[in-house]
């Protein structure tokens, strides 16, 4: 199972969820200024300042010692630095001053998500799919539902992956991902009715296959009957994608 969301600053943070910047609150008609910190605090990340960055936040929190989003932005400097240790230090204290803050568990979940910490991720990412207001909470659902998979927990990733699609129709991953479950269920009916909506976004150019979905395609094929298109996804996944694991299961599955 590849990343989750990883961070990457710039784009905003992997494959883990992407990163999340508060918005700005206003005080009366102004900006409070360890506001205006926090938020030049992130411009600095974008533009890969970690060291102007880390100063914002810094000031922000000696303006305001609980302001959260200060502590969620030094947790991502800290994260991308690679100082692990603080970077858990700042999302936990992020977390603690505003446990409402979907945002904040979502980023938190994805940095222990990418530390292989699965189960303590899974909570984390859970809590940010309980804010139905969230904007990111239909990718919420399908970060949670690889992590369930992550714990071999088939039944609850399922659901997951289905609540993600209620919150977002096509979400290409979830549709994948569901597909590759109900194969693996021996359910080739149900599973064909996610593949086949994947596969209309990739005929609207509205996404791309990928290693995993040519190999979930090859697998449902087979259980179809039908051979030739298993064999195109089959071309497709050797040619775009020698080096992938999932080429190297199909080599096996072919022996």
């Amino acid at each position: 199972m590849r990343g989750i969301c990883q961070f990457v600053i710039g784009v905003c943070l992997l494959g883990l969820v992407g990163c999340s910047s508060p918005q700005p609150r206003l005080g009366g008609s102004e900006l409070k200024t360890y506001d205006v910190y926090t938020r030049l605090g992130f411009e600095y990340l974008q533009e890969g300042d970690t060291s102007n960055a880390k100063q914002s936040f810094q000031r922000a929190i000696e303006m305001n010692s609980g302001y959260a989003e200060a502590h969620n932005g030094l947790a991502l400097v800290f994260q991308l630095e690679g100082d692990t240790a603080l970077a858990e230090t700042y999302y936990r204290k992020a977390t603690q001053l505003e446990p409402d803050s979907a945002m904040m568990h979502n980023n938190f979940g994805a940095f222990l998500f990418a530390n292989q910490r699965y189960e303590e991720a899974c909570q984390e990412i859970a809590r940010a799919t309980e804010d139905p207001f969230y904007t990111r909470r239909s990718q919420a659902f399908e970060n949670l539902g690889r992590c369930y998979r992550l714990l071999q927990r088939d039944d609850a990733a399922k659901h997951a992956f289905q609540r993600s699609l209620q919150v977002t129709q096509n979400r290409p991953v979830s549709l994948v991902e569901l597909t590759d479950l109900l194969i693996d269920a021996n359910e080739p009916a149900d599973a064909g009715k996610y593949f086949d909506r994947f596969l209309e976004l990739v005929d609207k150019r509205q996404t791309e296959h990928y290693a995993k979905s040519l190999w979930v395609g090859i697998r449902l094929e087979r259980m179809r009957g039908n051979t030739s298109r298993a064999a195109t996804f089959a071309l497709i996944l050797k040619n775009l994608y020698p080096e992938s694991e999932e080429y190297q299961q199909y080599k096996e599955s072919s022996r």
